[in-house]
């Protein structure tokens, strides 16, 4: 299942995204001579027109290889090219914006594509949502006046109804709160049995402060680990539920991260269940200097444990709100990528998160048996961070191409050197490979417990 998961992934992934190079090339006359899934020498193949489609042995990369495009460096990945002369219909022959938007193009269409599943998923299964009704935690300094009756309620608590609308799931509690008409409404809450009146704003942005200091009840457990983190070191598995800190019992997640973050550098025993049995595991959190809303920084404790995920439902929505989730998903993910990258390049993130194949396999895997849904989304997600990471400007991914190319417009059209380019190309290779190479030695020191 995990094999076929993954080939799936990134065949089609790769497939897309090669798939926008070839048709912006044609559409701009660029004559395209072979079109390949996978890198390094032929598989099988054939020809249809100019074109040579081709499966190639290496199944982690794929190309366009279009009239004129530095044959010399796709002599290097093919393993051998005839050179030609120069052709009308060339890639270096055509104006810059219609090169930049051959580059582009791969980018552009594993955008779209994700865009497309999203909206897909949401159409087709709803919105995804928690579907408890348990109160987590209200953080009291973000409520806008006249909320401030909502500090009073116990976490543990359980929404029944705000104001006429009865709570089914934890979206249910966050429409109530953000759609409700202004003024004075009651919640009504049980376990225990509680009423509580607030004033709902009229001001948009204090309706979504609302929203935002109220959150839903998560467990104490073990969602994720971050590779290398302290969680992981001492032996904790995704699936173990926290139950105390040092002895100090934690009720839900919050408890457990107010917990750690108050013991930087600090050795801590962690309670555990795992398979109904109790162990502990010892560790020495982390210490971490965050910037607060005032501007002053703190120091906080972190083990490298990312909260589970709580169980889903689905709310419907209508097809043409779809898309408009289905963008909003997009963007926020791809903020997300964008926002590790920029941790991992300023040390906010540790280089021991890469992953490699390994680490894909294993989240396509788990994506699929989660569910066609959740397989989708993994897919759309994993299609956003091929485009970010094309992007980067290191030679040989599209982002180096298009560093040549404003290299060019900024001289008026006087590139780089083909020699030039093969250095640089070079370059890129290595710091390509060097990536990978410490993406999977990441997995297998985590295989292996270090």
């Amino acid at each position: 299942m995990t094999i076929l998961a993954t080939v799936i992934v990134l065949g089609v992934l790769i497939f897309v995204h090669e798939l926008g190079h070839f048709a912006a090339a044609k559409a701009v006359g660029i004559e395209v001579q072979r079109f390949s899934i996978g890198l390094g020498p032929k598989v099988v193949g054939y020809t249809y027109g100019e074109t040579e489609y081709v499966f190639s042995a290496i199944p982690l990369g794929g190309y366009v290889k279009m009239g004129g495009m530095d044959d010399e460096v796709m002599e290097r990945l093919e393993g051998g090219a005839t050179p030609r002369e120069p052709g009308a219909r060339d890639f270096d022959s055509k104006p810059i914006w219609a090169r930049t938007l051959v580059i582009s193009a791969g980018v552009i269409m594993n955008m779209i594509f994700a865009f497309g599943l999203y909206v897909f998923v949401f159409a087709n299964w709803g919105l995804p949502e928690l579907s408890t009704t348990r109160l987590g935690i209200v953080q009291v300094e973000t409520l806008p006046p006249g909320t401030e009756g909502l500090a009073r309620i116990a976490p543990g608590s359980r929404f029944v109804r705000i104001g006429s609308a009865e709570i089914e799931s934890w979206g249910d509690v966050q429409r109530g709160l953000l759609n409700s008409p202004p003024g004075p409404i009651q919640i009504e809450l049980v376990e225990p049995q509680y009423v509580v009146e607030i004033r709902i704003p009229a001001d948009e942005m204090e309706r979504r402060a609302l929203t935002g200091s109220v959150g839903s009840w998560i467990e104490a457990g073990v969602g994720a680990l971050i590779p290398g983190g302290p969680a992981a070191k001492a032996g904790l598995e995704i699936g173990d539920r926290i139950t105390a800190v040092n002895g100090d019992a934690v009720e839900n997640w919050y408890d457990f991260v107010s917990e750690i973050q108050s013991r930087p550098g600090q050795r801590v025993e962690l309670s555990v269940v795992r398979e109904g049995r109790e162990i502990v595991r010892a560790l020495t959190v982390d210490a971490e200097e965050v910037e607060q809303a005032d501007g002053t920084t703190a120091t906080i404790g972190r083990v490298g444990i990312q909260q589970p995920g709580g169980d889903i439902t689905y709310s419907s929505v209508p097809v043409s709100a779809a898309f408009g989730y289905g963008y909003r998903e997009t963007v926020a993910v791809a903020g997300m990528i964008l926002g590790f990258l920029g941790d991992l390049v300023t040390g906010g993130v540790s280089p021991r998160s890469l992953g490699s194949i390994v680490t894909i396999g294993e989240f396509s895997g788990r994506a699929a048996a989660l569910g066609l849904d959740y397989y989708l989304r993994f897919m759309a997600m994993f299609s956003i961070n091929l485009a970010v990471l094309n992007l980067m400007p290191i030679p040989v991914l599209d982002g180096g191409h298009l560093v040549f190319l404003a290299i060019e417009t900024v001289r008026g059209g006087r590139g780089l050197t083909l020699e030039q380019k093969l250095k640089w190309s070079n370059f890129g290779f290595l710091i390509v490979v060097g990536i990978m190479l410490l993406a999977l030695s990441n997995d297998v020191l985590r295989l292996l417990g270090l």
